[in-house]
């Protein structure tokens, strides 16, 4: 089921709502539970029993992990649940890619038969959900925070809906508190607020990501090989626009429904085309995703603390290799992580220090441009094509091109390339925070509110005449 859907928007959502508003308190979390599931099975019925099954067992691992005092157990237990998390995400999300590749070796220099692997279905959602119960482990482990009393409670941390397809990544000990009293963020500001986020959200998402989109899907099916630089250009563009208002369009609208129930999320991104590096740009881009990277991976590593820095370099550079697998099976998303990961890299070790002599335009552009050349890599499918792509773009053939983007993509082009880089300017910054974050007047919520109204009208209608288009993350 879809944030964008008609039926999430006009049926779904409001039945959840109402009832949740309706119920006792001691009932609110039951309500919850039951949603989510319903909501996860609309999308994945085969996949729910698996997600409750490994919840509820992981739930009596950790239970029993933080009633041991003996080091040993307490560690085997640890990596018996990590285990049993990764081994699940390996076996539906990589096992086709990595017996396909040991095929390819046994083929080519063995000539040996190939091993053969059915393809698998993906459960909705398996990368973020894994992510949070091992956050749940871990944390408990380092004693961040105790476990949850509750089997029931445990359930509702993964399978919360607003986040459990494609996050935010919520680390246990963030959430942990909330599940158990949250009343001080149910006050009708917060409900509110929650509304107008979910609305500006969904307005990303079908009133820009969709425009963008539409266009970039029909570059990228074209015959590269007739590709001049300008389509090119655009349709790499469009590309970068609509996986930032597609995918911060779903972080919103899940930030805004957790709101509109008395959860507080961490913010997700914070206008990440802005950044003057690749290093900044991480730090406003699925922050929820590096700050797990950071937590429990690079510190791990040894983070700064290293003996050299080219062992520094090297954790930068592998934490963004296994986050660019963590997006997908396929070298082309292993590429991309690497990718950079040796921008990361090669900026601590000296780009950072030339990049403080030029001016903080040229800066951003340049930041922009690295990032969007590296979009094309998580866009085409195969290797071999992004670089045609890439060599498309940078070829400097203007020719006139076949493909007509009309006025109307002009328009939302335009729209979407001033709403990115809207908080370049401090003025912009300060508009926003007011929109988002800071506290609401009368005044303030009878304008928002108007706003919102004729953004969700808008959004309806563009949903009921362009019907169903997935979330970009939704893959992962």
């Amino acid at each position: 089921m879809l944030f964008s859907s008609i039926v999430f928007l006009l049926y779904f959502l409001p039945i959840f709502l109402l009832t949740y508003y309706l119920v006792d308190r001691k009932y609110k979390n039951l309500v919850i539970l039951v949603f989510s599931i319903f909501f996860y099975s609309w999308g994945a019925p085969k996949f729910i029993f698996i997600i409750l099954g490994t919840t509820f067992l992981d739930f009596y691992l950790v239970r029993w992990m933080a009633k041991s005092q003996v080091r040993l157990h307490r560690r085997i237990l640890l990596t018996l649940s990590v285990s049993i998390n990764l081994g699940l995400l390996f076996y539906f999300k990589y096992s086709g890619f990595f017996i396909q590749n040991v095929d390819i070796v046994l083929t080519h220099l063995f000539h040996a038969h190939t091993l053969g692997w059915a393809t698998l279905v993906l459960p909705l959602g398996i990368s973020f959900y894994t992510f949070e119960t091992i956050t749940y482990v871990v944390d408990v482990y380092r004693g961040v925070h105790k476990p949850l009393d509750n089997v029931w409670n445990y359930q509702l941390y993964i399978i919360l809906f607003p986040k459990l397809i494609a996050g935010p990544i919520v680390r246990y000990h963030e959430l942990a508190d909330q599940i158990t009293d949250r009343s001080q963020n149910e006050t009708i500001d917060d409900r509110l607020m929650g509304f107008y986020r979910f609305i500006l959200g969904l307005s990303k998402k079908v009133l820009i990501a969709n425009q963008m989109g539409a266009v970039a899907d029909t570059v990228f099916q074209t015959n590269y090989a007739g590709l001049s630089s300008y389509s090119a250009w655009i349709g790499i563009l469009a590309y970068t626009f609509q996986i930032y208002f597609d995918f911060s369009g779903y972080s919103d609208m899940a930030i805004g429904i957790a709101q509109m129930i008395g959860f507080k999320f961490p913010e997700n991104f914070e206008n990440p085309y802005i950044s003057q590096s690749v290093t900044e740009f991480w730090r406003r881009w699925h922050m929820s995703l590096g700050r797990w990277m950071k937590n429990y991976l690079y510190i791990p590593l040894g983070g700064n603390r290293v003996d050299s820095k080219m062992r520094l370099y090297f954790n930068l550079w592998i934490v963004f290799l296994i986050s660019g697998l963590w997006h997908g099976a396929s070298w082309n998303f292993v590429f991309w992580g690497a990718y950079h990961g040796t921008f990361l890299a090669l900026e601590k070790a000296f780009l950072l220090k030339i990049y403080d002599r030029i001016g903080k335009l040229f800066r951003t552009l340049l930041t922009f441009l690295i990032v969007a050349v590296g979009w094309v890599f998580f866009r085409v499918e195969k290797f071999h094509d992004a670089l045609h792509y890439i060599k498309r773009m940078f070829s400097f053939d203007f020719k006139t091109s076949s493909l007509n983007f009309g006025s109307e993509f002009t328009t939302f082009f335009i729209l979407a390339a001033f709403l990115a880089f809207f908080a370049y300017f401090q003025r912009g910054q300060k508009i926003q925070d007011a929109l988002y974050f800071n506290t609401y007047t009368t005044k303030r919520h009878v304008v928002v509110a108007g706003l919102t109204l004729v953004l969700f009208i808008l959004s309806v209608s563009s949903v009921t005449a362009f019907g169903f288009n997935p979330f970009i993350y939704f893959r992962f």
